[in-house]
C-alpha cells in the first residue's frame, strides 16, 4: 500500500519501469512502471464509465464517500507523513502539516460543494420577463491532474479534492519524483469509497504526462515550472483540452517602516527556508524601505544562521530533492555575488549535495538571475528601495505573479491590493494557501486558473444556464411578433434605463 518497501527486494528498473529514490541517500525507495499512452488511454476510459456512478451519487452522496476518504488519511496520517518525507526528503513534521492542509482542503470542498455548485436563479430581464433563467455547474467528467513532487500531496489535493467533490473522476499522474505518495492517495481512495475507477493513478516521466493530456480527459490541473506548462499547454492545444496551470513564482516580501521587524523578519527566514525553500510561494525576493533595512537585515541574519539542514526526522529542513536544481541554486548565488552583491549568511560554499545550508543575499542587482529567475532552494535576496512605493514597482516587475506578502502596520492592505500577483498575506507569510476559502493561483508566468475556494470547484464545471418559459407572453423571438413590439420595448428601455441616477 505505501510503497516503502526495502531497498534490496526492489526489482531493477527496465525500460518499463523507473525507481523512486530517497534523495537524502540515493537509496532505491520502489519500482513503478512507465504506463505506455495505450495503458492511459484505457485508464481514462475506465474512469469515463465511472462518472455516471460518481455523478449519480449527487453531492451529498459524494461528501459522504468523501469523509470516509478523509477519516481513513486522518487516521493513518503517520504513515503518510512517512511515505512523504522518504520520497522528498522533508522532516518528518512537514510532511504531517502537508497532509494536515490537505484534510482541511478535502473537508472543505467536500461540505461546500452542494451550496456552490447546485443550481441557482438568475434574473431573466426585462426581454425575458416571462422565462425563469437558473444556473448550474455540471461536472466536465475526467479530469487529468498532473502533480508536482515538492508538496506532493497538499498541492495536487487542490485539485484532485475539488474535481472529485464536483463530481468528476479523476486519473493521477504524480511527478515521477514521488510516485509512492500517488499510489498511497489512490489506493487509500479505493479502500475507503469501495470503487476503484473513481480515482485512478498512471505514472511515468514526461511521456505520461503528454499521454494523459492526449488521452481525451475533459481538463488538465498542471503544477510545475513555466517551461513544462508550456509543453503542457500545447499538447493539450491539439485537442482544445482546456488546462489549469499553477506554475512558478518569484515572490516578494515587502516590509515598510512600521513594520514590525522581528516578526518580519521571522517570516522571511521561514518563507524562504522552509522545505528547502522548496515552494512555489516561497519567498525569494525583499524589499525594505531604506529606513529599516539595515535592522531587518540583521535579524533575518542572525535567524538565518541558526537554521540548519539534515537528513534527520527532525531536521528543519531537508535536501534538494531533485539534483538538477543543485546547479540551478549555484548559478544564481555566483551571479549575484560576482555582480556586486554580497553574502550576508553563506555563500557559494553553501552549496553542498545534497544540502544547501540557508544563503541570504544582500544589494544584488535587479537583473541578476537570483532576482528574476525562479530558484527553488533556500537563498533569499534582500534589498533596499526608498518608500514602500518603490517597493510595490520593483516587486511588480517580474514577469511571475503568484504570491506576495506585505509588512506594514498602516498600509498593508493598501499596498496588498496594488500587488501583481494572485495572493497576498499581509502581516503573515503565505497564509493564503492554507485557508481553504481562498482561490489559490497567480497571473503572468506564474499560470492560470485557480484551485481552493468558490473558484477551485466552479473551475472543474461547466456553467449550465438554463432558460425556461413560464407563461405565454408577447414572444419578440418569432418573425409573427407583432410590429409594434419593438417600439414599445425601446420607450420603455429609454424609461429605465435611458436616464441618469
Amino acid at each position: 500500500m505505501t510503497s516503502t518497501r526495502d531497498a534490496g527486494t526492489v526489482p531493477a528498473a527496465s525500460a518499463q519501469t523507473f525507481d523512486s529514490f530517497d534523495p537524502r541517500s540515493g537509496e532505491v525507495i520502489a519500482s513503478y512502471p512507465r504506463h505506455t499512452p495505450e495503458q492511459v488511454e484505457a485508464t481514462v476510459a475506465r474512469a469515463r464509465r465511472a462518472t455516471r456512478w460518481w455523478t449519480d451519487l449527487g453531492f451529498d452522496g459524494r461528501s459522504h464517500k468523501l469523509a470516509a476518504w478523509r477519516q481513513l488519511i486522518d487516521r493513518r496520517r503517520e504513515e503518510l507523513a512517512e511515505v512523504v518525507s522518504r520520497e522528498t526528503g522533508k522532516p518528518l513534521d512537514d510532511a504531517r502539516i502537508e497532509g494536515i492542509l490537505a484534510l482541511d482542503h478535502l473537508h472543505w470542498a467536500a461540505t461546500h460543494a452542494k451550496k456552490v455548485l447546485g443550481p441557482r436563479n438568475a434574473a431573466a430581464g426585462l426581454l425575458m420577463i416571462n422565462h425563469k433563467a437558473t444556473v448550474e455547474y455540471p461536472a466536465v467528467g475526467v479530469v487529468g491532474v498532473l502533480g508536482p513532487w515538492n508538496y506532493p500531496v497538499f498541492t495536487p489535493m487542490g485539485s484532485i479534492a475539488y474535481a472529485l467533490a464536483a463530481g468528476n473522476t479523476v486519473v493521477f499522474k504524480p511527478s515521477e519524483l514521488t510516485p509512492g505518495v500517488g499510489k498511497w492517495l489512490v489506493d487509500t481512495f479505493a479502500e475507503a469509497v469501495g470503487e476503484d475507477a473513481v480515482f485512478q493513478l498512471v505514472t511515468g516521466e514526461g511521456e505520461t504526462g503528454a499521454a494523459l493530456c492526449r488521452a481525451g480527459v475533459d481538463k488538465v490541473a498542471f503544477t510545475g515550472s513555466t517551461a513544462t506548462a508550456k509543453k503542457v499547454m500545447a499538447t493539450c492545444a491539439e485537442t482544445l483540452t482546456p488546462v489549469l496551470v499553477e506554475c512558478g513564482g518569484k515572490d516578494a516580501l515587502l516590509v515598510d517602516a512600521d513594520a514590525d521587524l522581528d516578526d518580519a523578519a521571522a517570516a522571511v527566514v521561514w518563507g524562504a527556508m522552509s522545505n528547502a525553500g522548496q515552494t512555489c510561494v516561497g519567498v525569494e525576493r525583499v524589499y525594505v524601505v531604506d529606513a529599516v533595512a539595515e535592522d531587518l537585515l540583521d535579524r533575518v541574519a542572525r535567524r538565518a544562521a541558526t537554521v540548519t539542514p539534515g537528513g534527520a526526522p527532525d531536521s528543519q529542513y531537508g535536501p534538494i530533492t531533485m539534483p538538477s536544481q543543485l546547479g540551478v541554486i549555484s548559478g544564481q548565488i555566483d551571479d549575484a555575488l560576482t555582480r556586486g552583491g554580497r553574502a550576508v549568511v553563506g555563500g557559494r560554499e553553501s552549496v553542498r549535495a545534497p544540502y544547501v545550508d540557508p544563503v541570504v543575499l544582500a544589494d544584488v542587482p535587479e537583473d541578476s538571475s537570483a532576482v528574476t529567475d525562479e530558484t527553488f532552494g533556500p537563498t533569499v535576496v534582500v534589498n533596499r528601495v526608498r518608500d514602500i512605493d518603490e517597493a510595490v514597482e520593483r516587486a511588480n516587475a517580474s514577469r511571475y505573479g503568484l504570491g506576495a506578502s506585505v509588512f506594514a502596520t498602516a498600509r498593508g492592505h493598501e499596498v496588498a491590493r496594488r500587488l501583481r500577483a494572485g495572493m497576498v498575506s499581509v502581516n503573515g507569510v503565505i497564509a493564503f494557501a492554507g485557508i481553504p476559502s481562498l482561490p489559490f493561483g497567480g497571473v503572468g508566468d506564474s499560470g492560470f486558473g485557480r484551485i481552493h475556494g468558490v473558484d477551485g470547484l466552479r473551475e472543474f464545471t461547466r456553467p449550465l444556464a438554463i432558460s425556461e418559459r413560464r407563461f405565454r407572453s408577447v414572444n419578440v423571438m418569432t418573425f409573427d411578433r407583432p410590429g409594434w413590439v419593438v417600439k414599445v420595448l425601446a420607450g420603455l428601455v429609454s424609461v429605465l434605463y435611458g436616464r441618469r441616477r
